[in-house]
């Protein structure tokens, strides 16, 4: 049988609706030995901010049962060296590439998006990274203030559709969610790593050279498919990008009923670099079994 698995994401046709997650993919074709990249609705490259930036300092991940913490700090080389020696390779793969900026200030989301715009035509989106620290609101996110959230996606305007990705340590995410709409976001990503901690009990201190970090992993899925569902209800008509814990097929069809046009492979490629074309394939085979032959009649049908 035969699955049409185009989704569309507001204004941009995927040509399936499985991406990788940002900061799980590198930089650039890092995870081109492991499967064709062209192959994948999209490449969500690690955020980057305007100057290189050398995160947090180590150990920066850790396992936490079948979860891992990280602290990495949204390290990265800067744009305009992205621009130069990645973003090349990334498009010689045939990537369909999603650029992903951050910054510490508003102003630094706006200077981010103004050096992506000599590239607006290498790229197909942008992911606005709020789930960022903010050093103008007492170091908390920009995800955690529905005004400081709008600022940082006003700021970020550059020509291209801007998905707003979200944090789940937040009392009401479609608050936020509204926001970030009202700014202009063409789609949510949803959602970022939740707050976590480990603690070396050999050595009495955090097992994280920044202390704390965010998980991710299998744990993390069920808090997403809360928050796609949330946001799907409350805004029908507002694209949604599921990610956290997605490494199987079915899991990917979880997301997709609660709400998601399209998913986001991340913590599971640690493990399993091949993991995005897995899920795909899996994706695919799990429509097949179920007499699905537009993988579209899945997006929202928990809501039903």
């Amino acid at each position: 049988m035969s699955v049409a698995l185009a989704t569309r994401v507001g204004e941009l046709v995927l040509a399936n609706p499985v991406m990788t997650a940002s900061g799980t993919a590198g930089h650039g074709a890092e995870l081109a030995p492991y499967g064709e990249l062209g192959a994948l609705g999209a490449v969500v490259v690690k955020s980057l901010c305007v100057e290189p930036w050398g995160g947090n300092p180590a150990p920066r991940l850790t396992e936490i049962g079948p979860a891992m913490l990280n602290s990495v700090g949204l390290s990265g080389p800067g744009i305009a060296a992205w621009l130069e020696e990645d973003l090349p390779a990334l498009r010689a793969a045939g990537a369909t590439v999603v650029a992903s900026i951050w910054g510490r200030r508003v102003a630094d989301f706006e200077s981010a998006a103004r050096a992506l715009a000599p590239a607006v035509d290498a790229l197909a989106a942008v992911e606005v990274n709020v789930s960022c620290p903010n050093i103008e609101d007492r170091a908390r996110m920009f995800a955690h203030s529905p005004s400081a959230t709008a600022e940082a996606v006003s700021a970020s305007e550059c020509g291209l559709p801007r998905w707003v990705k979200l944090s789940p340590n937040v009392a009401d995410l479609t608050a936020v969610a509204d926001a970030a709409r009202g700014a202009g976001a063409a789609a949510l990503t949803l959602v970022n790593t939740v707050l976590g901690m480990a603690i070396d009990t050999e050595a009495r201190r955090p097992v994280l050279g920044a202390g704390g970090g965010g998980l991710s992993g299998p744990p993390l899925r069920a808090i997403a498919v809360r928050c796609v569902f949330e946001c799907k209800a409350a805004f029908p008509d507002l694209p949604l990008i599921g990610v956290g814990g997605i490494s199987s097929g079915a899991d990917a069809v979880e997301l997709l009923l609660a709400g998601a046009n399209a998913v986001q492979v991340g913590t599971a490629s640690f493990r399993d670099p091949r993991a995005p074309w897995r899920v795909l394939a899996e994706l695919r085979a799990w429509c097949e079994n179920h007499g699905v032959t537009d993988v579209t009649e899945l997006i929202g049908a928990a809501h039903d």
